[in-house]
């Protein structure tokens, strides 16, 4: 893949997950106008977050790390791979339909495990209805995330990095029908999981099958080759199962305070903006192209591939980190200060999005260092890894909380994550070449720090001039919209001068994720 090719390849997954964040955006406005921060919101952010566990626990982390890699070489090979796909997919269905009847049976258990502090209250039972009409979301979700692992090992990124759009459509639109109908805006919400899946569901399937892919049913069977997908994904399965229990700390110790599901739930949407749209793009683009290099034996081509992802991604990350550290208060109260909206749900919210904000680098940088192992079909480094940075998370989380309150959820997820990074990059030291840093990565690493700290410091001095208008509900979208934008100029015009980044590459890239060969027929 060539260097304009491979960056339009991320630009193609990442502008459709910017129009899957902004639509996400527009859905959480709307829940924090109609809902605010109250028991309602806490319960359906813990009923959501239950099939979104087990989606990353059963499929687009573990699984597909490890299926992406033997379907593409399958594909390449000109072997049966689409058989093997069958085996996956039909042998999934099955998995599926018999751990949803079980959830829904012991939800309960489920909410009382995720968010203990509810059982004192009204919001247990809401997040177990909630709960039980939203989790076979799992089920159309899991399938989706193996057809798009499909379709992005063989170049097609388009439908699978568009699916996720369908889903914040559908809360839209949920919420809209719900308020002109009078229908409870919780149990609306819930309702839109499952019906969301089942559209994104459908649309992998039609590209699925216009990538000449059939998938006609068969019975599931547990073949060799799927022993073999299990052997490999077991430890990356266990990996993706600590990184939910960091998830589960979190919302345990946010549970025991009033309100803070949703100002930790909040935040975690705003910072999850840049990490979608770079991090997600970047190890969507980089797990197959790695894995095609590496087996190819081209260690030199493997390093740049992996240098231009983590160029990309620091590129994007830094400054959006220090913006949403020095502007947080202004960005929370703009987005979400009406309604049912409080000032101190804005304070509360801000100062968890800048310590979530403290940790973006490092959840980027993960996505792009973890396809250095799962290339190659190395799952259990990772694992041992994760553990470490599980008993990081629960340490700080669970030691600090008497202390510091909701907010040592939010430090421990970022304490976490910047300990996994150090564990990823110093178990890459061994990998050779491929996991080298280039003399251009190397160039321009501290010329985008210094354009992101300047940067920074522009920001600061934008809140402080436009403080005024911050203040007046007519003219603080203006305000925030000036800042973003002043600090967007000084951030490019300085990393262009000083020979961070390249605009005439950035332009190149994004004519050739437009152009008239696009990124599905990618090589």
């Amino acid at each position: 893949m060539k260097p304009i090719r491979l960056v339009a390849g991320f630009l193609t997954v990442g502008l459709w997950t910017l129009l899957s964040r902004v639509f996400g955006f527009v859905r959480d406005v709307m829940m924090a106008a109609y809902l605010g921060a109250g028991p309602v919101t806490d319960a359906f952010f813990v009923a959501f977050s239950l099939p979104n566990m087990f989606r990353r626990f059963f499929a687009e982390g573990a699984f597909n790390f490890a299926f992406v890699p033997i379907f593409a070489k399958k594909h390449e090979a000109g072997e049966d791979a689409e058989s093997f796909a069958r085996d996956a997919f039909w042998g999934m269905v099955a998995l599926l339909l018999v751990f949803c009847t079980l959830a829904i049976i012991a939800m309960p258990l489920l909410v009382w495990g995720m968010a203990a502090g509810f059982a004192y209250d009204d919001r247990f039972d809401m997040a177990v209805l909630f709960g039980r009409v939203a989790f076979p979301y799992i089920f159309f979700i899991s399938l989706v995330a193996l057809l798009s692992g499909m379709l992005n090992a063989v170049g097609r990124f388009t439908a699978a990095a568009a699916a996720p759009v369908l889903l914040n459509v559908v809360f839209v639109a949920a919420m809209l029908l719900a308020e002109r109908a009078g229908w409870p805006m919780g149990l609306a919400l819930s309702y839109a999981v499952p019906v969301a899946g089942v559209a994104q569901l459908v649309l992998l399937w039609v590209a699925v099958r216009r990538a000449g892919f059939q998938m006609r049913f068969r019975r599931p069977r547990l073949t060799p080759e799927l022993k073999r997908l299990a052997i490999i994904a077991a430890p990356a399965v266990l990996a993706g199962g600590v990184v939910q229990i960091n998830l589960i700390v979190g919302r345990q110790v946010a549970s025991f305070t009033e309100n803070a599901v949703s100002w930790l739930s909040y935040a975690d949407r705003l910072y999850q903006l840049p990490l979608g749209v770079v991090g997600i793009a970047v190890g969507v683009v980089l797990l197959p192209e790695l894995s095609r290099r590496l087996r190819a034996g081209d260690e030199g081509a493997g390093q740049h591939s992996f240098n231009r992802g983590l160029e990309f991604s620091l590129f994007l990350t830094l400054p959006s980190a220090v913006a949403l550290i020095v502007i947080a208060a202004p960005i929370i109260s703009v987005l979400f200060g009406r309604g049912a909206w409080t000032e101190t749900d804005t304070q509360a919210t801000a100062l968890a999005l800048a310590v979530y904000g403290l940790g973006l680098p490092a959840f980027v940088l993960h996505k792009v260092l973890q396809p250095l192992y799962y290339a190659r079909h190395d799952t259990r480094r990772p694992f041992r890894y994760a553990v470490v940075s599980m008993l990081v998370n629960a340490a700080v989380a669970i030691g600090l909380m008497p202390f510091i309150g909701f907010i040592a959820a939010a430090l421990a997820t970022t304490l976490a994550a910047w300990v996994m990074v150090w564990q990823l990059w110093r178990g890459a030291a061994g990998m050779g070449r491929a996991a080298q840093l280039d003399a251009q990565m190397k160039s321009r690493f501290w010329r985008i720090v210094t354009a992101a700290l300047v940067m920074g410091l522009a920001l600061y001095g934008l809140h402080m001039l436009f403080q005024p208008w911050l203040e007046q509900s007519g003219k603080r979208y203006l305000a925030l919209l000036a800042m973003i934008l002043g600090g967007s100029a000084v951030y490019f015009g300085l990393g262009q001068a000083i020979g961070a980044f390249s605009i005439s590459e950035i332009r190149a890239a994004i004519s050739r994720s437009r152009g008239s060969a696009p990124p599905e027929q990618a090589e």
